[in-house]
């Protein structure tokens, strides 16, 4: 699905109020994150939380400027506007966000929702401020541009899915801010920022996915997980372990065994 079109697309399924058609946005595995409320959502997991946010709300989703695309990734500015008319002077209580989405094929791997509101407007479900809302204060004076931003997450996502650089075990963030071509400044503010992540958590959702395929793989069977965890770029079975159980809810081993029933 070309990127305009999967974004008319969402802006019709919450228009539309309907949380399936905003989830099968998603891919299987694609993890929809709210970085105000520090929470990320599986595509059944965005339909129960949907379900119950539109039973409440029903404000109306506008898009704002200009889609930006990057290689998969698909960059946009909305408004959510609610319902009832505004009596002249009253303040019309929407607000706004943007969203980045990384896209495979016709579905998104990942979207990132970021959104601000007026406190007098602020559902209680979006009172609460977020370490991210801090991070954007910290970075308010970096001088990088929302554009910039954007550049500099493509170029990331570039690096990690098509040179696979997270395989790299000394892999630091100076090292990294070379490779994307900006500041270490920056760069921190694209990952902790731009992703809502540290550059740990951001590495390891690569490593722990290449693991996964390779765990799943009836053809690396005879690797022990310990060659594993350093084939995708871990430096110790410990790490390893912490970081696949906090990511897939099993340990490798435990993985493994059940991927292999499903295969036979």
């Amino acid at each position: 699905m070309h990127a305009i079109e999967f974004v008319e697309s969402y802006f019709d399924a919450w228009n539309s109020r309907d949380p399936q058609a905003v989830a099968d946005h998603l891919a299987a595995d694609g993890i929809y994150r709210d970085i105000p409320q520090s929470v990320q959502r599986t595509h059944d997991e965005l339909i129960v939380s949907l379900n119950d946010f539109f039973s409440n709300y029903r404000h109306r989703y506008e898009l704002i400027g200009n889609i930006l695309t990057s290689s998969n990734t698909v960059a946009f500015q909305y408004r959510m506007c609610p319902p009832r008319k505004v009596r002249k002077g009253e303040s019309d209580g929407s607000f706004r966000g943007a969203e980045f989405v990384t896209l495979y094929g016709d579905a998104a791997i990942s979207i990132y929702d970021y959104y601000d509101t007026p406190e007098a407007a602020r559902p209680a479900h979006l009172a609460r401020l977020s370490s991210q809302q801090a991070e954007s204060a910290k970075y308010a004076k970096s001088g990088l541009s929302s554009a910039q931003l954007f550049q500099y997450k493509s170029r990331l996502n570039q690096l990690m899915r098509s040179q696979h650089a997270y395989l790299q075990p000394d892999l630091t963030l100076p090292k990294l801010a070379q490779a994307v071509d900006c500041s270490v400044n920056h760069l921190s503010q694209v990952i902790n920022s731009g992703f809502g992540m540290s550059l740990f958590e951001y590495l390891n959702q690569f490593r722990i996915r290449h693991a996964q395929d390779l765990l799943s793989n009836v053809d690396s069977h005879a690797d022990t997980v310990l060659k594993i965890a350093f084939t995708v770029g871990f430096n110790s079975n410990s790490a390893f372990y912490a970081a696949f159980k906090k990511c897939v809810g099993q340990s490798p081993a435990q993985y493994r065994r059940s991927q292999l029933k499903k295969a036979h």
